[in-house]
Parts: structure tokens; sequence; C-alpha cells
């Protein structure tokens, strides 16, 4: 009976993993929320992926949740993950891979691009959130929830109601635009 359990724990833990790799989880996420061993992990990475897993260190600064496009979707994020977190008994792995999934049924990334919001991102913001390392506040003008400082106190106003100058204007946005707006002009006829 005790074997059985083992195995159907082990099954568990690697469609777990087997999950989170899809969704682009980081070799250090899987070692931290499964018991798989490192080789393990990184064969059943090799196999899902088709490739080893990205080397290097995890985002380690709350800075990047705090900037313009970044903090709405960490906030959409969090915003999932607290209703699920509070209508289930799952596991919190397991609420941020439903959450994070959500998040992707509702901004899917572009083509080709990868999501603002990476999985290995979202389960550093939960621990963040965690560690009080941040927390959400209520925008002032359209009284939504954010991510934000834990030294913010009163008089917060979000993103969406009072945007950076330059939000947008990413290089692809302006080539978008100027393409499009290309598209569009009359033909000048030949004289």
């Amino acid at each position: 009976m005790a074997r059985l359990k083992s195995v159907l724990a082990d099954s568990q833990e690697i469609q777990l993993a087997s999950d989170l790799i899809r969704l682009g989880a980081r070799l250090q996420l899987l070692e931290a929320e499964t018991s798989l061993s490192r080789d393990r992990l990184i064969k059943l990475y090799k196999e899902i992926q088709g490739v080893s897993p990205p080397k290097g260190m995890l985002p380690f600064s709350t800075d990047y949740f705090l900037t313009w496009q970044p903090n709405i979707h960490a906030s959409l994020f969090m915003a999932h993950f607290r209703l699920i977190r509070q209508q289930s008994e799952l596991s919190e792995v397991e609420v941020i891979l439903r959450a994070y999934q959500l998040y992707l049924e509702q901004i899917p990334p572009h083509e080709g691009e990868e999501p603002v919001l990476s999985v290995t991102r979202a389960w550093t913001l939960i621990r963040f959130f965690n560690g009080g390392l941040l927390k959400t506040a209520r925008c002032t003008s359209c009284s939504g929830e954010f991510v934000a400082s834990p030294l913010v106190r009163s008089r917060y106003v979000c993103g969406l109601c009072k945007p950076p100058s330059r939000a947008g204007k990413t290089r692809r946005a302006m080539s978008e635009s100027r393409a499009a707006a290309a598209a569009t002009e009359m033909p000048r006829p030949v004289v």
C-alpha cells in the first residue's frame, strides 16, 4: 500500500513538473516545488521542450513588478491567484499554475513572443508577496487592486488610470502603426 502511494505521489509530481515545463518554468522553480531529482527534472525538461533548461539566476528584484506594463499583468495574475486560493484547497503551486493558465487565456502573447509575465516571474511574485516585499494597493481613481510597494500608504493611482508618457510606445508598436498607416494610404496616380 505504501508503495502504491509513493508511485501515485511520484506520478502527481511528474504531472505537475510537466505542466510547469510546458508553461516555460525554470529549473529552479521545478526544484523548489517538486521532490523530483535535478537529473530527472532536466531529462523531463529536455523531453518536453526538446532543449536543455536555460541557465542563470532567477529574477530577484521587485522593481520589475512595479513598472507600468508588468504591473498591470502582475496585478491581473494576482487577482486570479487570490480568487482561486479563496475558492479551492489546492496547494500554492497548483493555484499558481491555474491562475497563470487563466492569465494566458485572457492575455495570450503575440505569435513568436513571450508573455509579459512568465510563469517563473508569477511564482517569484507570490514569493515576494509571502515575504512582505510586495502588496496590493487600491487605486483611488478606479478602485482596482494593483501590485505595489509595501511603502505605498495612500493616494495610489494605477498605471491604467495614469499611464506614463511613453506607455505603449515600443518599437514594435510604432512600426506596426507605421505599417498600418502605410497600408491605408491611397496610391498616387502615375502622371
